[in-house]
């Protein structure tokens, strides 16, 4: 049971995960198709530079 992440959560670093997560979960989004330029899923338009670092975050595509 998941919720919302806010960008504001990463202030807090009780929010953070691991980094060896977050370092998958960017892996992940590396070669993901929807990943722009300016480091935004074009799902879901978080910037997945500081997304990946919330530990109740989910990909939208639930690639992780």
């Amino acid at each position: 049971d998941m919720k919302p992440v806010k960008p504001w959560d990463l202030l807090n670093k009780d929010n953070w995960t691991m980094e060896e997560v977050r370092a998958k979960r960017i892996e992940i989004c590396n070669a993901c198709e929807h990943l722009s330029i300016t480091r935004q899923c074009k799902k879901c338009m978080c910037f997945v530079d500081g997304k990946t670092r919330l530990e109740n975050a989910f990909c939208p595509l639930r690639k992780w």
